[in-house]
């Protein structure tokens, strides 16, 4: 009876298959089910998985070995009853044969020669995949293991993946916040002087980021509201529709030039416009609108002044809107409020996380559209000083950036599109993190470079992606919806070839507080209900959360 290791290497060198067809990207095979049983014997666990949906297999072309992914199996009726498969499969890349061992290594991407039907088709070894997966040398961040082997580790090319955007796409409940966290610390650790901002709708990440990051709420945001230019303003303050919301735009563009203008800034820079980011006082614009009031004729209705000052006056003495209309927030600390926000220096703490869960809900849009312009107005002015790339991640990206068909014409999904558009020319990278890719705006998913795919359960969003993916991923697509939590897919710039992972596990410490509440165990204790409702309320009504 041969000896285990001796089974083993017998597998790797024997063929499981043949050529049958071949096309530009993807071509056709025919596999031995023999083979293929006797392989999932092997204590390889690579070639255990020979000729399955998602795995490798290689061909060999001259003295190269040409590497593919399979994508779908099916019965070839034509081979009787001996029960012959045929499958499709995408070619990867080429790498060269070690004389020795006939392993692969100096794997790249894209394929020079073709083999040509009637070529065998060998199984991939853990060997061979070390070699195809292993860094090129260039700086990578460490995120899990290749499936299905035990050992491989999977690395992100930091530099190709950020300099091309990406998107983080998984079903609620999938792991998504916690390998969203994984990657960002890595990047951390990697990059302890980067510029990282993350807009994070729920506040989950604050319990993630507290020794690497600084954690930015409605209570220490202070965002000044002359940042916003007009545009902003008109999303914040008119609350008039069709033909009345053009009349109020204008008297509004009016007196906020005034107010302006009025800013002892505004006399040292001499030309002023509306969407100038100086300091104005809310008492010059409540004025001017008073003062323009006084001025109109009989004919002339002064309901848009009216409506434009009570929704003023509505803002100023709502506590909730403090972060940003605050009294407070007069001075000229733009440089500072930057420098804080995009951590300049980041003074080892290279993530800044804006939590806007207690942004009230009308005009979180708005605030992360302030935000999001900031980092492209501040990268295109900035082209003159050295450039430093920041990182800009969106969680909950479908509400900010939506297809048409959920679009409110907001100015964020402008200014994100537009990011996703041109960022990278101007050194700003994007992170979208989303659980519903069909209702992201159809541009943006395919401006990321990089797909790194959870499970997705919608058939619409499972189709999205696909369309989305490059072809050489197609076979591991069709897993999108076996995956189990906190594995995924990642093809495009930040990997060599398509490849499926398990996520590394966090420390308690660095995961976001996004955990899914145990019924079972909450419903069976009980205790102190009556004061948890009263401190409830008294924080509800005191509008502090």
């Amino acid at each position: 009876m041969p000896h285990q290791a001796e089974y083993d290497a017998v597998n790797v060198l024997q063929p499981i298959g043949v050529i049958l067809a071949i096309g530009g990207a993807g071509s056709q095979i025919a596999l031995d089910p023999e083979r293929l049983g006797e392989c999932m014997d092997d204590a390889d666990p690579a070639v255990n998985q020979a000729g399955q949906v998602g795995s490798q297999v290689k061909v060999k072309v001259g003295d190269t070995w040409l590497l593919a992914s399979v994508r779908n199996q099916r019965q070839d009726r034509r081979a009787g009853t001996s029960g012959g498969i045929t499958a499709d499969v995408d070619f990867l890349g080429e790498g060269h044969e070690e004389k020795l061992t006939g392993r692969v290594y100096n794997f790249r991407r894209g394929v020079t020669r073709y083999p040509i039907p009637g070529a065998l088709v060998y199984p991939t070894s853990t060997q061979d995949l070390k070699q195809i997966y292993s860094s090129d040398g260039r700086p990578n961040i460490e995120i899990g293991r290749v499936y299905p082997t035990k050992d491989i580790r999977a690395g992100l090319y930091i530099d190709a993946m950020l300099g091309k955007h990406f998107a983080l796409l998984g079903s609620t409940g999938t792991g998504k916040s916690t390998s969203a966290a994984l990657i960002l610390h890595r990047i951390c650790e990697a990059a302890p002087e980067g510029h990282i901002v993350m807009i994070d709708p729920h506040g989950e990440y604050s319990a993630a980021f507290r020794q690497t990051g600084i954690i930015f709420d409605v209570s220490n945001l202070q965002m000044p509201y002359w940042l916003m230019n007009f545009e902003e303003h008109c999303e914040i303050l008119l609350t008039s529709h069709g033909a009345e919301r053009q009349v109020d735009a204008d008297i509004l563009a009016r007196c906020l030039l005034v107010a302006r203008q009025k800013s002892r800034l505004a006399e040292s820079l001499g030309k002023v416009t509306v969407d100038s980011p100086i300091p104005y006082l809310l008492s010059d614009l409540s004025a001017e609108l008073n003062l323009q009031m006084g001025k109109l004729d009989k004919a002339t209705s002064s309901a848009p002044f009216i409506r434009i000052k009570s929704k003023l006056d509505e803002l100023k003495g709502d506590p909730r809107y403090q972060f940003l209309f605050s009294g407070m927030l007069v001075g000229d600390t733009m440089a500072e409020f930057i420098a804080k926000l995009f951590r300049m220096p980041s003074n080892g703490k290279p993530i800044a996380i804006i939590d806007v869960s207690g942004v009230p809900s009308d005009i979180t849009a708005t605030v992360v559209a302030v935000l999001s312009r900031l980092v492209f107005d501040f990268a295109i002015w900035g082209r003159e000083e050295k450039t430093r790339p920041i990182l800009l991640v969106c969680e909950e990206a479908h509400r900010y950036v939506p297809n048409e068909k959920n679009a409110d014409g907001s100015s964020v999904g402008r200014i994100l599109s537009r990011i996703a558009k041109e960022g990278r020319k101007y050194g700003i990278s994007l992170g979208l993190i989303t659980q519903r890719p069909s209702d992201l705006a159809e541009g943006v998913l395919s401006q990321c470079g990089t797909i790194i795919s959870m499970r997705l359960n919608n058939d619409r969003d499972q189709a999205f992606v696909k369309a989305a993916m490059p072809e050489g991923a197609r076979g591991f697509l069709d897993a999108i919806s076996a995956l189990r939590n906190r594995e995924c897919i990642i093809c495009g710039e930040g990997v060599s070839i398509p490849i499926r992972v398990n996520f590394d596990n966090l420390d308690e410490a660095k995961r976001p507080a996004s955990e899914d509440p145990s019924f079972v165990e909450l419903w069976s204790e009980s205790g102190g209900e009556e004061d948890a409702v009263r401190r409830t309320v008294q924080r509800w009504r005191a509008q502090a959360g």
